[in-house]
């Protein structure tokens, strides 16, 4: 009876043991099935107009060295055209992208190329587009022409390595776009790179700026992208732009939210993803005005409701004000790395979720 005993209590201590670790293992009921869940960040390095497409190839190594697998890349198409002319591409910014990729193939890492700024379109207010990407035919045709340009660049390239993340962020239903606009741009867009490119695995941010899926796509291959920014008052507190003086305080839980709202916030995507849909998180993180207790209090909710239903993520930087480095972060001790600032908290949060 007290060998019985004995083996009881060590049985209740495992137990509890187990509890106290999130458990994300295969014996749990994956909602996301069609993706792997790459974990990884966004490199800014063609970000903006007045970007070089410098990458470092130290960035990569890194990322891969910590134990993550995925880049995505925002992208700013008029950095390749010449003359303010859609159609004529500039060689030399397209083979800084092919460094890109190439250096991705080399450490392993995933690189989902995307349209910061496509034809028509983009949330950075630096440049007016002249045509509308979700009305004009113009646009449209243009954003088609570049994608079917990377899709025959890269052709060759297995989607295990490489996808295409079509337009950074539409905006919410309403004056610019309807949800009919939305749904007919990504099936024209893909089609155009599938005609090219059968196998190249198209993405699609969800609309009102990546926090709603689009089901009326679940009957094609594309899959979708998702953000890990809500709420804005913990993620993009201090933000210049976005009007955060409008925001409370950071706090978590607290001003309406907690766990349960953000399991509510996310499941109209597990639904998709339990649909057969691919889901991904290609932006999440808080700047840095956010103090860092807060800040990763709420993340770790946040990658648990995704790293439970098997949805990877990427933080919107590497180094940078979201980033793990050189962040400029007044809060906390940072680590020496390599001339850089590391915070190890963060590192250590996100290698929670491999």
């Amino acid at each position: 009876m007290h060998h019985n005993r004995r083996e009881f209590l060590k049985m209740m201590a495992a137990g509890t043991a187990a509890a106290s670790v999130p458990t994300f293992a295969a014996d749990q009921a994956k909602a996301q099935t069609v993706l792997p869940r790459w974990r990884g960040f966004n490199l800014l390095d063609m970000f903006t107009m007045r970007s070089k497409g410098d990458w470092a190839e130290d960035d990569f190594k890194w990322i891969r060295d910590f134990g993550f697998n995925f880049v995505r890349l925002p992208s700013v198409y008029r950095l390749w055209i010449e003359d303010e002319d859609d159609y004529k591409i500039k060689e030399s910014m397209l083979v800084k992208l092919d460094r890109a990729v190439d250096l991705g193939q080399k450490y392993g890492i995933h690189v989902s190329i995307n349209f910061h700024r496509g034809p028509g379109y983009s949330v950075n207010r630096e440049f007016k587009e002249p045509f509308n990407l979700w009305k004009d035919q113009q646009a449209l045709d243009a954003f088609c022409f570049h994608w079917a340009m990377l899709a025959k660049r890269y052709k060759g390239i297995s989607k295990e390595k490489l996808s295409f993340d079509l337009i950074n962020e539409p905006p919410s239903v309403g004056r610019q776009m309807s949800m009919e606009d939305a749904v007919r741009v990504v099936r024209t867009a893909a089609k155009a790179i599938n005609d090219v490119d059968a196998d190249r695995l198209v993405i699609a941010d969800g609309v009102s700026w990546g926090r709603q899926p689009m089901p009326e796509l679940a009957d094609t291959k594309v899959a979708q992208s998702t953000r890990g920014y809500d709420p804005m008052f913990i993620s993009h507190c201090g933000a210049s732009w976005v009007n955060y003086r409008d925001y409370p305080d950071p706090a978590w839980p607290g001003n309406g939210w907690n766990r349960k709202r953000l399991e509510e916030h996310y499941k109209p995507w597990i639904d998709l993803a339990r649909k057969g849909v691919g889901v991904h998180c290609g932006e999440c993180g808080c700047y840095n005005r956010t103090p860092h207790k807060i800040f990763l209090a709420w993340f770790r909710d946040v990658l648990e409701i995704l790293t439970e239903n098997n949805i990877g993520f990427a933080v919107w930087n590497f180094r940078g004000s979201f980033g793990i480095m050189d962040s400029g972060r007044k809060d906390i001790k940072y680590e020496d790395f390599h001339g850089h600032k590391l915070d190890r908290k963060l590192l250590d949060l996100l290698k929670q979720f491999e």
